[in-house]
């Protein structure tokens, strides 16, 4: 629809008599008023009347700013006024035909019966867009619509999570992902579920990885004690002794609001300034936009270098299903600085290998190619540099390293399975960023949800659009197969990516009972007419059994909680009766005998359960 709209004359007895209906749809764009001539002496006074009431209606309006009319001029002796409407984009004065501005072109609105898509932003528009084309689906450009399959996203909005249908639409990005996509989230998730893992017993071979094995020493800004660790670490430090941190925001990705703490006077000064934010924090009554939060992480000054560059590895994680869980990881690609390394540069663009500040490189035009390699690569070049130099298994990267991120990877989701919103059709493709030093110690540097899905080189022409291509197949399979509750497995569109984490297969393998040595089927000595064959019990019953052991979890997750909050009410009130902080004790060392043995169904239990256990440990 053209955003020129229809002129219209009316007559000064008409603008009175309708003044207020016209006014209602009307606002009057007071500094193109302001521009226009005076002519008061030609309007006889109604043009004072209307302008007043358009005034009043203008004021009430700015409720709906996407209703706009610029009042054009009046022709002068002739009580005619002309107005130009401005309607908003999803209105239509057609009830048929609706148009959309996209890219500098008018798109019009797709109707009938679908399916549809949406996508808001550009990261991997165009792939996203060519992949449904190919299947048949048709794009819709209004934000008000609900009827679509697929929706894919840069941001989320509280507002569409609302009217998001389980189990009817296929949307990009859990709601809740901070918990694993922002610093202090990951960090947070990762510490809770580190305490969780050590009140539980694990058998040989379960050993759980502890956070100092694979994140650098990280302190949060946004807590007073932790804020007040490292600066009190940092005063007792010697200039020798003293090691570069590196200040992320929480929130922000591209490397936006990174800087370096390399020597006392940096530290000070940020000290300072986090001071100077907490007192305007302190100062105002009220604040709309909280400020952003930081955290301070050991910088890895010893990176294991490709040509003299420093460089780091990004892999996905797949979030395919959260209604069961369905997680895969894929390899990426590596990136490279365009500078060689120098741990004293105070240029950032020799510390952050990102696209985004490569390209302030003045000589990023030529060296484009270079700063992006495929891992086929990266692992030529492991075998021939450092293989036979520091002892290393043939195709290092391929198998170790990959191993290796995968672990991690798997723990980090563990250690927020119980927090994310699990319903069908929520998916998420996360950007894992990891690190190697020169001891081929693998780091996890961050996770960033909606990761850059650009191809501006020729490594990502081929590596990105596979991966959203075989991303959008494995989730449209098994969220299909869901639906018609079929059989998940095999897989027919799961080609690079690996299987991490299956809900699917748990609850019947992990929770069915166990037979003992004196149930089994293995004949024992003695006569055989004293010997009587048990009968099998039915598959009925071995379900039902799986499902009264669910709920009797439940049911001592849920009175455990009760004692943890009963105890933390008797700690912050420690002057009740002391009846009843008898009563409070003896029920505390009951909790405490219980809990460790319960946290071993952790990870088998369906995940309000796990989130049951979690908020038990950590009221």
């Amino acid at each position: 629809m053209s955003a020129e709209g229809r002129v219209e004359p009316c007559s000064e007895a008409q603008a009175k008599q309708s003044g207020r209906v016209e006014a209602a749809d009307d606002h009057v764009d007071a500094s193109h008023r302001h521009n226009e001539p005076d002519r008061s002496g030609t309007d006889d006074g109604t043009s004072g009347v209307l302008e007043q009431v358009q005034r009043e209606e203008a004021r009430e309006n700015k409720k709906l700013p996407h209703f706009t009319v610029k009042q054009r001029s009046h022709a002068p002796g002739t009580g005619t006024c002309k107005r130009k409407k401005y309607l908003p984009k999803s209105f239509s004065r057609s009830p048929k035909v609706c148009t959309y501005r996209h890219r500098g072109r008018q798109e019009e609105e797709p109707r009938g019966p679908g399916p549809f898509y949406f996508i808001g932003g550009g990261n991997g528009a165009e792939i996203v867009s060519s992949y449904c084309e190919s299947k048949g689906w048709k794009r819709i450009y209004s934000t008000h619509r609900d009827d679509f399959t697929l929706k894919w996203c840069q941001t989320k909005s509280p507002v569409n999570d609302c009217n998001f249908r389980a189990g009817e639409q296929l949307v990009y990005q859990i709601p809740n992902n901070k918990v694993l996509t922002t610093k202090i989230g990951l960090l947070s998730s990762l510490r809770e579920y580190e305490r969780v893992c050590c009140k539980v017993k694990h058998g040989q071979g379960l050993r759980r990885l502890q956070m100092e094995e694979f994140t650098p020493t990280t302190f949060r800004m946004d807590v007073r004690a932790e804020r007040e660790a490292f600066f009190a670490q940092q005063e007792g430090v010697s200039t020798k002794d003293r090691h570069m941190w590196i200040c992320k925001p929480t929130g922000l990705n591209q490397g936006r609001g990174i800087f370096l703490l390399k020597n006392q006077e940096d530290v000070t000064a940020f000290r300072q300034k986090l001071q100077h934010m907490e007192d305007r924090r302190a100062s105002r009554k009220i604040y709309h936009r909280q400020p952003q939060a930081f955290v301070v992480q050991h910088y890895i000054h010893n990176p294991l270098l490709l040509k003299g560059r420093k460089f780091d590895v990004r892999s996905y994680l797949l979030i395919a299903c959260t209604a069961p869980y369905m997680v895969f990881f894929r390899h990426g690609y590596v990136r490279l600085t365009c500078d060689l390394y120098d741990p004293s540069s105070s240029n950032l663009s020799a510390h952050l290998t990102n696209q985004y500040m490569q390209k302030k490189n003045p000589l990023y035009s030529q060296l484009k190619e270079d700063t992006v390699w495929s891992m086929e690569s990266f692992n030529a070049y492991v075998n021939d540099s450092f293989q036979v130099a520091k002892g290393l298994p043939g195709d290092w990267v391929m198998g170790t390293f990959a191993k290796r991120m995968q672990q991690i990877m798997a723990h980090c989701f563990l250690a927020v399975k119980s927090k994310l919103h699990s319903q069908l059709g929520y998916f998420d493709l996360i950007g894992c960023d990891f690190l190697i030093d020169e001891h081929f110690k693998v780091w996890l540097l961050e996770m960033n949800c909606n990761p850059a899905l650009h191809t501006n080189c020729e490594v990502l022409k081929e590596v990105i659009p596979n991966i959203v291509v075989e991303t959008l197949d494995l989730t449209q399979e098994i969220f299909n197969k869901c639906r018609l509750r079929q059989k998940i497995f095999p897989l027919a569109s799961q080609s690079e990516f690996v299987l991490l984490y299956n809900e699917v297969s748990l609850p019947d393998s992990t929770l069915a009972p166990r037979k003992s040595n004196k149930d089994c089927d293995v004949p024992q000595k003695g006569n055989k007419r004293t010997q009587k064959a048990e009968p099998r019990q039915p598959k009925s019953e071995y379900k039902l059994n799986c499902v009264v052991q669910q709920r009797l979890h439940l049911a001592l997750i849920h009175n455990l909680m009760i004692l943890r909050k009963m105890l933390c009410y008797a700690q912050e009130n420690p002057c009740g009766p002391p009846q009843e902080r008898k009563v409070l004790t003896k029920k505390r060392h009951a909790c405490n005998s219980i809990h460790p043995s319960l946290s071993t169904y952790l990870l088998y239990l369906p995940t309000a359960c796990s989130q049951s256990v979690y908020s038990l440990f950590h009221i």
